[in-house]
């Protein structure tokens, strides 16, 4: 990585490495960019506080835990430089209006299933599952009223002896490749296939969906009064970086582009 220097103060390596940590990435590499981005954005935004005379006590949060003095100068200068209106309730009810599917209570699903475990790394043992998982669905196929007393038979999950009631359950409650196959049946229907996840087999039935509800404006209007200031701060900040950034000697970083910038 090429050095990086803003109007001449240099951010050594071993600080974008440490910084690294905290910015999860796809590879090293991303990780390391995007922390160098951040530590940049700090000096920058510490250079300009130094220049302005900024001053700021550190602050308490509710943890008892202090901020450093640089996150208190930082944190004074953008109150000072940024102007972020508040979301009167205009446009939150213009927001509510456009995404009204966002503002529901989560479906309810009542599942049973015959779990037949076995974990993916025995892929023989994991392929007899699902051979019998399998012909247990052909089983229930030819009499459904059977669920019962097979989850009682055959299921390694202790819903077996409830044959096989997972009760309610909502989105993100079981894993992913359960819920897949889970909302995509209709109240009563069985699914056709073998659900395959990292327990084994499954033979799923849906009993019941409960649609959510959807939730009155009043309910959400201070969520979504909070949603459109934050992102209303966010870009604000990013404008503010391409400003400093213009008017700075910049090198080995790219702040001209710079989208939500992080600042730790």
């Amino acid at each position: 990585m090429n050095m990086i220097s803003i109007n001449g103060v240099e951010i050594p390596p071993a600080d974008i490495s440490t910084e690294a940590q905290y910015h999860p990435a796809a590879s090293p590499d991303d990780a390391s960019a995007e922390a160098a981005q951040a530590l940049a954005i700090r000096e920058l935004f510490l250079q300009e506080a130094k220049s302005l005379g900024v001053s700021a006590e550190p602050e308490t949060d509710e943890e008892g835990r202090v901020e450093t003095q640089e996150d208190a100068l930082i944190r004074v200068l953008l109150a000072d430089e940024l102007n972020v209106p508040l979301a009167d309730e205009a446009s939150c009810k213009r927001y509510f209006e456009n995404n009204r599917k966002r503002f529901r209570t989560a479906d309810i699903y009542e599942p049973c299933h015959i779990l037949l475990s076995a974990s993916p790394e025995d892929k023989d043992a994991h392929a007899l599952a699902g051979a019998k998982a399998k012909d247990i669905i052909g089983m229930l196929q030819e009499n459904p009223a059977l669920f019962d007393k097979l989850a009682r038979k055959h299921s390694d999950c202790p819903s077996a002896e409830v044959g096989g009631n997972l009760g309610q359950v909502s989105r993100g409650q079981t894993v992913p490749e359960f819920e897949t196959f889970l909302f995509e049946l209709e109240d009563g229907q069985l699914c056709p296939v073998p659900v395959m996840s990292r327990y084994g087999a499954h033979v799923l039935r849906l009993d019941r969906k409960i649609e959510g509800l959807a939730l009155p404006f009043e309910a959400v209007y201070e969520k979504i009064a909070a949603y459109l200031e934050e992102a209303s701060w966010r870009t604000a900040v990013a404008q503010y970086v391409r400003v400093l950034a213009g008017q700075a000697d910049v090198k080995g970083v790219d702040l001209g582009a710079v989208g939500t910038p992080l600042v730790q």
